[in-house]
């Protein structure tokens, strides 16, 4: 045999590394959802990059038009779900249990508690915990008997309570009996599949989610890390950019691929613990050292108003009415957003929910999840409007959704402690968000299954990633189009064939229900 030259080597050497990548990206090509929704997804990010400006524009007016037009629809439609919900809990259906009937629940209350809360909301309280239920008492909704600081912190726990978990808790109903009851695999198309057996369709429908999805996850994100960096220039007086913002965006994400190549109880399920234990440590801190009598009287003042006035509330009905343009800002928009998120929030909850009954899953998705974030807001919007009467005047201070909880920790004792203690729970809660919808992914692009496998979390661990860093990039290079809300707001525009989808599934899934001749 000759001897084989060093140029040779080289071309050797250079077809093997063609082998590997093909048949590293064989399994891309081969998959239909996969190769279309990362092609769809990498048109869209280039079309914005190439046409900003525009992209931008139209994301903005079609958004509008969304909450416009389809608004009034969304609220029937959040107030169905929720009663719905309620509805099947307290009947004989809520005895079907997701897996066999002897099957003991999966994970502890506390473990599935931790994990259903750090996916649904995470970030989202610490954006908001102090300037909305500031903003609801500068700006009232509607004219009301009640005081201001309670009309305030009653329109908080009713964009952030019962209906934004009714939309996750369907979505966790429906996967989650098609999974455990009825086994099928882990895909949205999957709860239509006994009347639409058009595969194109079924296919289209998993491409929406993944899309959307992805588009939610770079959006929050990037609004994450622009909220830590925020709150890192505050502690330290300190004037950090994109660079910043773009190493954070690199630890979360990282961080996020670690949890989800561990699976869900060896890395979500451990990440989400310590979410939650640093949550309430937070909140005890503050509830501790603020005017804890002021704050349990509104917690108990305004919880019980909420429930009273929630179904004129939820139709924006007569003196409850806050009007088109108050709608469009902040309901609308609210629940277009949970709409969205609900896919991969609620199929993420299916996922942990096996061995629990659909009683236990139904009434646990509303009602704790909620009164945990009725009594965040109590505890950090009384102590806001507390702060502002000490100061006399108020002059904007908590206007601004990445700073105002920095602000608001000054005033406290330990304010450097608390603040960074915030930046770590912050970049915690960023990860399970991220993890878990990785996971989803994961499980809709390898064929539905439960336990996907690794390559696939590698694959939109890396994705997501670089999709973030190309839109970070983008906002700085175009300062003057906010690219990230932009980001957010096509949720906006995704969610509304979200919205119709999710009758027509309701309607499938309880016909399959009240089949059932013989329950639990």
């Amino acid at each position: 045999m000759l001897p084989v030259t060093d140029r040779e080597c080289k071309i050797l050497s250079t077809i093997q590394l063609k082998t590997d990548i093909i048949k590293a990206l064989g399994p891309i090509f081969k998959n239909p959802l996969l190769s279309i929704s990362i092609g769809i997804l990498s048109i869209l990010t280039l079309v914005v990059f190439i046409a900003t400006e525009y992209s931008y524009n139209a994301i903005e007016t079609i958004s509008i038009w969304v909450r416009s037009y389809f608004g009034q629809f969304y609220l029937y439609l959040g107030l169905g779900c929720v009663l719905l919900l309620i509805g099947i809990a307290v009947s004989p259906l809520g005895k079907i249990k997701l897996g066999k009937p002897s099957e003991a629940p999966e994970h502890s209350f506390w473990a599935w508690s931790a994990m259903l809360y750090s996916a649904g909301m995470g970030a989202g309280i610490l954006l908001r915990a102090v300037q909305e239920p500031v903003f609801m008492q500068q700006h009232p909704p509607y004219p009301s008997q009640a005081s201001p600081d309670i009309l305030a912190l009653v329109y908080t726990f009713y964009q952030w309570g019962f209906t934004a978990w009714a939309f996750y808790g369907l979505f966790a109903m429906i996967i989650g009996y098609f999974l455990f009851v009825k086994k099928r695999k882990v895909l949205v198309s999957a709860t239509i599949a006994d009347v639409v057996s058009h595969r194109p369709t079924k296919t289209g429908i998993d491409i929406l989610t993944v899309i959307t999805t992805v588009f939610g996850l770079v959006a929050a994100i990037g609004l994450g890390t622009t909220q830590i960096n925020g709150g890192i220039n505050f502690i330290f007086s300190a004037q950090n950019g994109l660079l910043t913002t773009l190493f954070l965006a690199t630890i979360i994400s990282s961080l996020a691929f670690y949890s989800a190549w561990n699976g869900v109880n060896k890395g979500i399920k451990v990440i989400s613990k310590i979410n939650i234990l640093i949550t309430i440590a937070l909140l005890t801190f503050t509830f501790v050292n603020s005017d804890m009598g002021a704050v349990l009287f509104n917690f108990y003042k305004a919880t019980l108003q909420y429930i009273k006035d929630f179904i004129p509330m939820s139709l924006a009905f007569g003196d409850y009415d806050p009007g088109i343009a108050f709608l469009t800002d902040w309901t609308y928009y609210y629940w277009a957003f949970w709409i969205a998120w609900a896919p991969f929030t609620g199929i993420f909850i299916a996922r942990i929910s096996k061995g629990r009954s659909l009683r236990q899953l139904l009434l646990g998705v509303l009602i704790v999840p909620s009164l945990g974030t009725f009594f965040w807001f109590s505890v950090f919007g009384t102590s806001a409007f507390q702060l502002m009467e000490v100061w006399g005047s108020y002059q904007g201070e908590f206007s601004g959704v990445f700073s105002s909880l920095f602000i608001f920790f000054a005033n406290y004792p330990m304010a450097t402690i608390l603040n960074l203690t915030t930046i770590v729970l912050l970049i915690g809660f960023l990860v399970t968000s991220v993890d878990s919808a990785v996971y989803v992914l994961s499980m809709f692009s390898d064929n539905g299954k439960k336990n996907p496998n690794k390559s696939h979390r590698l694959l939109w661990s890396v994705f997501i990633f670089l999709t973030t860093v190309a839109l970070l990039l983008l906002g700085n290079a175009k300062p003057e189009i906010n690219v990230l809300i932009a980001a957010q707001k096509l949720l906006i525009i995704t969610s509304l064939p979200f919205a119709f989808f999710m009758v027509i599934m309701t309607v499938i899934f309880l016909k399959q229900l009240l089949k059932q001749k013989k329950l639990p």
